[in-house]
């Protein structure tokens, strides 16, 4: 069985408070967007096997987000077949996009369709939520406006038919203490839902609260932003920590001439 791992967007980033379990509040809108990875598994008689090609995946094997989310499943099925897993690797790692979270939400709906658990999507963003704070979201995969560690999700009504998207990846990495060491936690200046609702209010009041610290850091970053302004984007940030950067246009851009992904959210998820 094979399923589509997809990235997503943040449609701004505030971060409102640090918890005294050393993670930070977050209020942000995540959009699903039709930039995958691939992963497959099939019963597998002997052991569990995981096998990656693509993109090199850094770090040790055992700790992929995939293989911990089959032992969480384990934990409540002991008696699950081992599998063997393959996953193509093609959203970037470390630049905002929730691929990680996305292959291990997406893990756990493979799981459940391929074993017949039956599980109701609350009980996958249940255990989704133990795997990463982003990951509960890929389980319904649609629009939410996050809250919390990003675990507490609300729908969101999120028209982007018919819009263009170009994301650019410009190769850095920017590391998660990097990202929050010049962030200042502070309640939201403006009602995200209602900034949502009017896309005329996007370019100045949609914020990603990283792009503060990060842009000065990286004033690379901050270039591919406004070039994307300057071809036309009515709605350009940085999504996540970074180090990705998106535009959104009301028409297809014509004269951007970098390495980018283009996308047209009539064919999106």
């Amino acid at each position: 069985m094979i399923s589509f791992p997809n990235a997503k967007i943040n449609l701004g980033l505030h971060i409102t408070a640090k918890r005294k379990d050393g993670y930070h509040e977050i209020e942000t809108c995540m959009v699903p967007i039709p930039l995958t990875d691939a992963l497959e598994m099939v019963v597998n008689t002997k052991k569990t096997t995981f096998e990656s090609s693509g993109l090199d995946i850094p770090g040790n094997t055992a700790d992929n987000l995939i293989l911990k989310a089959q032992k969480l499943l384990k934990k409540d099925f002991p008696n699950l077949p081992e599998l063997s897993i393959h996953l193509y690797k093609n959203i970037p790692m470390g630049a905002g996009l929730g691929g990680g979270s996305a292959d291990a939400a997406f893990a756990l709906k493979l799981m459940n369709n391929l074993f017949d658990l039956i599980l109701d999507d609350f009980f996958l963003e249940e255990y989704a939520a133990q795997l990463g704070s982003d990951c509960a979201f890929f389980i319904e995969n649609t629009p939410k406006i996050a809250r919390g560690r990003g675990e507490i999700l609300e729908p969101v009504d999120m028209d982007l038919i018919g819009t263009h998207l170009v994301l650019i990846n410009p190769g850095i990495h920017i590391g998660t203490k990097e990202a929050y060491a010049g962030v200042t936690p502070a309640s939201p200046k403006v009602n995200l839902k209602e900034v949502l609702a009017d896309r005329g209010r996007w370019k100045d009041e949609l914020v990603n609260d990283f792009e503060a610290s990060i842009f000065p850091n990286h004033p690379e970053i901050a270039a591919i932003k406004e070039k994307l302004y300057e071809n036309g984007s009515f709605y350009s940030a940085m999504s996540g920590s970074g180090s990705s950067v998106f535009g959104l246009f009301k028409e297809k851009p014509t004269s951007i001439n970098w390495h980018e992904s283009y996308f047209n959210f009539e064919t999106a998820l």
